[in-house]
């Protein structure tokens, strides 16, 4: 008994010391040497006391740990680690600048220490991209996206070559949160998706989520591709470039007041359109855009920002058919340190997505589109080293313009027509807890409330027994219902309202130093939806908020993961599987009409969707062989069924494959660093093909055979499998050491040996042999490309 007291007594002694030991809190910013760039996801670790985090989006960390004498290492990807030992005696504000280990144009890649796996962390089902190498990933007519770069990863795809948007886990295109420094990008794609919006010269981090979304997140239930723009150099005035064969892009960056304030401005613009002439071809397609930005830091506690972004596409066929569409966006940012342990940033956000069309060969003019003003406010609280607080609130005004119609000739005969605007708000709080139970088990949890208040407008549609779409009984399909009469609104009326609990969590469990097990869920509410009845998302598609007729979208998606680090990190495993449940999801009945229809509701029904896979992730991260290989085997379902015993839904209320179900999902991507001149890149892609309707039969009229679908066997056939190969080579000459003008060759190309890839399927009645025929449409052979890149 004694034996024990004494035990006890040295516990308790060891207990109480360890308890009252003073803990010092060590905070700061990390920049680039050169340019002054903040950095995130920097590594601040402390070996001893195998403690450490990471820089926030605007390059803050802090770290709570008790008071002594340490080693730190700061290290980030592409930069050199740097090692060196702190004495703790009281707060700390320690600001840190990062060297390159090489100095190289900017550029943007998928590697590894961002991505070098961390196994610690509770996120799962994230990828990151910094401002390192996309350029090295071979593209169609050589112009670097950061679209098609995601593409290459596990778990996303897209509905095929110039097919706009990308579907992550098989969800649709539209459930998918596109963020440009933190304003919603509705289109991201140029010229109907041959290119993204996305400047890679300006981009600085780029993360994707396809799971285990964090709290602050919210609105769409995919993923959440967050990405951020250049802050400009505040040290030195320099500039980016590239010369292609179908666009070229600039960026100019400098201090507006030396280390305190920067700007940046960038632009891109197509000119093959300018050729066409030559060959006595008046069409046209082109696209610009411009990125802007600037910051002023007042003092180490407050950071201004203010950035912007503008694009347009313009395509024209002999100016009788012109139409054009793009995103603008602004975003006024204030960053305030309350103490080294509370970080905070609010933001104003003006988000516009427009699309116009002129018809002049029937005279007249189309103008829709949606924009968004958005105010948020988040919180990032460092309470100790075992516990992190994120939290904050965000409210979205809305307003949706589904069409209007403007007669542009007088002897055109068109009825000038306005569809009726809608109005939305949605309001968003959250709290989140990053929090270290033992040095095994990390845990990430919190929850998301949101509320979405569908409000007045000028008229809205009744419906009998308020019933949008009818079941005619008689010829055993749904249609639309006829409008009994009309509501009207003031603006300030609530039509509907909707609330929502949206948890989050997710943990990581280690096994060893190398390995790790992860699992997470999240729950997701989406209030708007797009209204596309094709594969791919086009510009015509409109956006509308739910309502009376349409219900928000709810996902509930489960995940767990093995992660490896293999030979010190020299490769990694990532492997993940994942299950989705959708309740609400948009289905459309047959012959849907969904361009510049009022009474959109007649159209729609809701049902559910699932989505269920395996994710495998390989990669070699050192040496002068790098490169990653990714399988992703998955399902993607929908069902709608029957709203009572006598209706049998669509499909007759059987699952069937969406647009975006493809069931194997094969990529690779290869770089080789021959020389300091020379270095090689190529990857590879398979994909099951889309899921199609095929005829069933025939029917002859008036000596026309007219094919036959079924409309209950819905995408019940499949286009040939997907897959091509692409290689480029960069030459970076000698004499660019040594000078202030540095440039670089990127020579390419786009689908090797010339795969014809199916972008569609017709069928047709041959005028020869007058027998229907199968004819494929393909938008790419091989394409050769070469561009010219330079930095000064």
């Amino acid at each position: 008994m004694l034996h024990f007291k004494k035990i006890f007594f040295i516990f308790f002694l060891c207990s109480f010391s360890l308890l009252s030991q003073e803990k010092i809190t060590l905070s700061g910013t990390v920049y680039d040497n050169i340019n002054n760039e903040t950095l995130i996801g920097v590594s601040i670790y402390f070996p001893e006391l195998n403690a450490g985090t990471t820089t926030n989006e605007y390059g803050f960390y802090s770290i709570t740990i008790p008071k002594g004498n340490y080693k730190i290492q700061i290290s980030y990807l592409g930069y050199t680690t740097i090692q060196e030992t702190i004495n703790l005696v009281e707060k700390t504000t320690k600001n840190l600048n990062l060297i390159e280990e090489t100095e190289s144009l900017n550029e943007i890649i998928i590697e590894s220490n961002i991505e070098k796996l961390n196994i610690r962390t509770p996120q799962m089902s994230v990828n990151k991209l910094t401002a390192a190498t996309i350029k090295q990933i071979p593209v169609v007519l050589g112009e670097a996206d950061i679209i098609k770069s995601l593409i290459l990863l596990p778990g996303v795809t897209s509905a095929g070559e110039g097919a706009s948007g990308f579907n992550v886990r098989g969800g649709a295109a539209d459930q998918n949160l596109i963020l440009l420094d933190e304003a919603i990008v509705f289109n991201s794609s140029h010229l109907f998706g041959f290119f993204s919006v996305f400047n890679p010269d300006v981009i600085k981090d780029v993360q994707l989520y396809k799971g285990g979304i964090p709290a602050k997140y919210g609105g769409r239930l995919s993923s959440v591709l967050d990405i951020y723009q250049k802050e400009g150099n505040s040290k030195s005035f320099n500039a980016t470039g590239g010369i292609g064969l179908v666009s070229s892009r600039l960026l100019l960056e400098g201090p507006l007041e030396k280390e305190k304030s920067s700007f940046l401005i960038g632009g891109r613009a197509s000119y093959a359109h300018l050729f066409l002439p030559l060959f006595d071809n008046d069409n046209k397609a082109y696209f610009y855009d411009l990125n802007s930005k600037v910051n002023y830091r007042f003092n180490d506690k407050n950071n201004v920002f203010l950035s912007t972004y503008f694009g347009k596409d313009v395509f024209g066929i002999n100016d009788s058919f012109v139409n054009s569409y793009g995103n603008t966006v602004v975003n006024l940012r204030w960053n305030h340190l309350f103490s080294d342990k509370l970080f905070s940033n609010l933001s104003l956000i003006y988000s516009d997505y427009f699309y116009g069309l002129i018809l002049d060969f029937v005279g007249f003019e189309w103008d829709s589109g949606i924009t968004n003003f958005n105010f948020k406010y988040d919180f990032k609280h460092y309470l100790n080293e075992k516990l992190k607080l994120s939290y904050g609130v965000n409210n979205i005004y809305i307003k949706f313009n589904p069409g209007e119609i403007i007669p542009n000739r007088d002897d055109s005969g068109i009825v000038a027509e306005k569809l009726i605007d809608k109005y939305a708000n949605e309001f968003a709080a959250y709290v989140e807890a990053e929090h270290k139970i033992s040095d095994k088990l990390t845990l990430q949890y919190g929850v998301r409330f949101s509320n979405f208040l569908r409000l007045g407008q000028d008229e809205l549609n009744t419906y009998q027994n308020d019933q949008a779409v009818i079941y005619n009984d008689e010829f055993k399909k749904y249609e639309s219902a006829t409008p009994t009469g009309t509501e009207s609104f003031k603006r300030s009326d609530v039509i509907s309202s909707f609330s929502n609990f949206e948890p989050r969590f997710s943990m990581s469990y280690i096994l060893n130093d190398n390995t790790s097990i992860k699992a997470s869920y999240n729950r997701m509410a989406q209030y708007l939806h797009l209204l596309s009845n094709t594969a791919s998302p086009t510009p015509l598609d409109v956006w509308t908020p739910s309502g009376k007729y349409v219900q928000p979208q709810l996902l509930d998606q489960f995940a767990v993961g093995y992660f490896k680090s293999i030979k010190e990190g020299d490769y990694s495993l990532e492997t993940e599987a994942f299950y989705k449940d959708i309740k609400n999801r948009i289905d459309y009945i047959n012959g849907a009409n969904l361009i510049a229809n009022n009474e959109i509701e007649t159209v729609i029904l809701n049902g559910k969707a699932r989505a269920y896979g395996l994710e495998v992730l390989f990669k070699k991260n050192e040496g002068n062989f790098k490169g990653w290989l990714a399988y992703t085997l998955s399902r993607s379902e929908q069902l709608t069924a029957g709203r009572n015993a006598n209706e049998p839904g669509i499909n007759q209320g059987n699952w069937y494959s969406t647009p975006y179900d493809k069931t194997h999902d094969f990529s690779i991507n290869a770089s080789y660093d021959l020389n300091e001149k020379w270095t090689f890149n190529s990857n590879f892609v398979f994909q099951t093909g889309q899921p199609t309707n095929y005829p069933v039969g025939q029917y002859e009229v008036q000596g026309l055979n007219v094919p036959i679908y079924d409309d209950n066997r819905r995408n019940a056939d499949r286009l040939p499998a997907y897959h091509r190969l692409d290689i480029s080579a960069t030459l970076t000459p000698e004499k660019n050491k040594n000078r202030k003008w540095q440039g670089e060759w990127v020579f390419g190309i786009y689908n090797l040996y010339g795969r014809q890839n199916a972008a569609s399927l017709a069928f047709r009645q041959n005028n020869e042999t007058f027998r229907n025929e199968a004819v494929q449409t393909s938008i790419f052979g091989i394409v050769p490309s070469v561009t010219y890149n330079f930095k000064f």
